[in-house]
């Protein structure tokens, strides 16, 4: 879904469509996506609170950049132009400047301060953990696909809700269907709970990482990683493995699909346990 321009006239031109695409191109208009996209600048859209802060974050950091930008700009520039070597062949000597000094260092001191709170404050809730989930999801990683298990619903060792969920070929995608970014089997959570993610793997370091999510969590042999989520909006998100881990690191897409509560149950049952049983 692009970004609009609402064009002035009430008439619309033939040309609009290009006039459009050349705007988009010249103001780097930032679409909203679940996906990554051609061109695009910035994080993709936040179906978390985290993700929300992670972004809101960043725009905070980004104007004390830019202030610091044009500040920098400005000296380094008044400085070339008054001290050029034919407006002032003979440059005034000094030594010392303490009023400067002291500005230089205090100012520096106090932008830190500004940016560090909200951020302690981001990194200690991204770590809280979520003490009565709605539902628990053990991810594991293998060489190279992913296993998922719903620890909640194993009645037993011989049923168990577990599926592995493989990349969809490059040379077989549906219509519509994101290349390299697809799987036979989804992850399917319920919007608007609380999710445990515990990430472990069964050969090689991976990871399980979800832009849109705020997730990025490594998947070590032997140790079982957490991280928990809540999905404000019902949609499909995808993800990469970001940690690598082999020839075919690029080959093991994560794609998680947020419905709303009443169905998240029939969808369970009707998709993920049969699964199970052939398997």
């Amino acid at each position: 879904m692009k970004s609009l321009f609402f064009l002035g006239g009430a008439e619309q031109s033939k040309n609009e469509p290009n006039q459009m695409i050349v705007l988009e191109w010249l103001f780097l208009t930032i679409a909203p996506c679940d996906a990554a996209e051609p061109w695009q600048l910035g994080s993709q859209d936040a179906a978390t609170p985290i993700m929300q802060g992670i972004t809101d974050l960043h725009h905070d950091v980004f104007f004390f950049v830019i202030l610091i930008l044009v500040f920098v700009s400005w000296i380094l520039g008044r400085a070339l132009w008054h001290f050029h070597y034919k407006k002032n062949p003979i440059p005034q000597r000094i030594v010392h400047g303490t009023t400067i000094e002291i500005l230089r260092t205090i100012f520096p001191s106090i932008i830190p301060m500004f940016i560090a709170i909200p951020s302690f404050a981001l990194l200690y809730s991204m770590d809280e953990v979520v003490v009565d989930p709605a539902i628990t999801i053990k991810a594991i990683g293998h060489q190279w696909y992913r296993t998922y298990e719903y620890s909640d619903y194993n009645s037993s060792d011989e049923q168990s809700l577990t599926f592995d969920s493989y990349t969809i070929p490059e040379d077989d995608p549906e219509l519509g269907q994101s290349r390299l970014l697809e799987v036979d089997n989804r992850v399917v959570v319920p919007a608007k709970s609380y999710i445990r993610f515990i990430v472990t793997s069964a050969d090689v370091p991976h990871s399980w990482a979800v832009p849109s999510l705020g997730v990025k969590c490594d998947a070590v042999p032997g140790r079982l990683n957490q991280t928990s989520i809540s999905v404000q909006r019902e949609g499909v998100y995808y993800g990469q493995c970001s940690e690598i881990c082999g020839t075919n690191h690029a080959f093991m897409p994560i794609v998680v699909e947020a419905v709303p509560r009443k169905d998240y149950g029939s969808r369970v049952s009707n998709q993920l346990i049969p699964q199970t049983g052939e398997a």
